[in-house]
């Protein structure tokens, strides 16, 4: 099994001088369910490369068992090191694809044509797609067949505005995760702010916050076992 994960090259927070990129523990805890499940994994971003790492994401009270074992992973600093540029990749190449979050998405990859090009070419291929957290805010301009959005009418979740609330960063950001994906005409629900939480509708597949990340990987790889059953 071939799976590809793509995080963002983003790394300023808005106009605030401060620093984002991606979230460690979305990027780790799904990172060891793919290589425990005996995955080939691929990172990608769209500068290719080093992907900026969210500072807060890394401080002590947001450390867990995974992202210590990341930190100690020299092969998987290696391949964080040298993600390739997302503009070479070919999704006929993988089985699926998982987008951690962390505020730098709504800023690169919402709006990278190919990204949206690449989403189009999973889901149009049969293959599902995840993401979590503020990835979801990715599928903003991604499109079913028929021109609409992708999400319209789908069952999805996301970062919450209470939990965009939560870190102060509601006026910061370019656009609200929960909001976007209502306005583009999704089926969207959430619980309780950081509980773990994913939804499943069809090929896609979304997590709320961080703590949802490895049960969104767990959820995506039972999908790709099942359709190639």
């Amino acid at each position: 099994m071939k799976v590809l994960m793509v995080l963002t090259s983003h790394d300023e927070l808005g106009n605030t001088g401060k620093k984002t990129g991606f979230w460690l523990d979305e990027l780790a805890a799904p990172y060891y369910r793919f290589v425990e499940a005996g995955a080939d994994i691929t990172l990608a971003s769209p500068k290719g490369g080093q992907p900026p790492l969210d500072p807060t994401s890394n401080e002590p009270v947001n450390q867990t068992e995974q992202t210590r074992r990341f930190e100690a992973d020299p092969e998987a600093k290696q391949a964080l090191a040298t993600t390739v540029r997302l503009d070479s990749v070919d999704a006929a190449d993988f089985d699926t694809v998982f987008y951690p979050g962390g505020h730098g998405p709504l800023w690169d990859l919402a709006e990278d044509k190919d990204s949206v090009a690449l989403i189009e070419t999973f889901i149009r291929s049969g293959k599902p797609v995840a993401l979590v957290c503020h990835a979801p805010g990715v599928l903003r301009h991604v499109r079913a067949e028929d021109g609409t959005p992708l999400v319209a009418g789908r069952q999805v979740t996301g970062f919450t505005n209470s939990e965009e609330e939560g870190v102060q960063l509601t006026d910061i950001v370019p656009f609200l995760v929960e909001d976007e994906l209502i306005k583009l005409g999704a089926d969207y629900s959430k619980i309780g702010d950081w509980q773990s939480y994913v939804v499943e509708d069809g090929l896609l597949i979304t997590g709320q916050n961080p703590a949802s990340s490895a049960a969104a990987a767990d959820a995506l790889l039972l999908k790709v076992a099942a359709l190639s059953a």
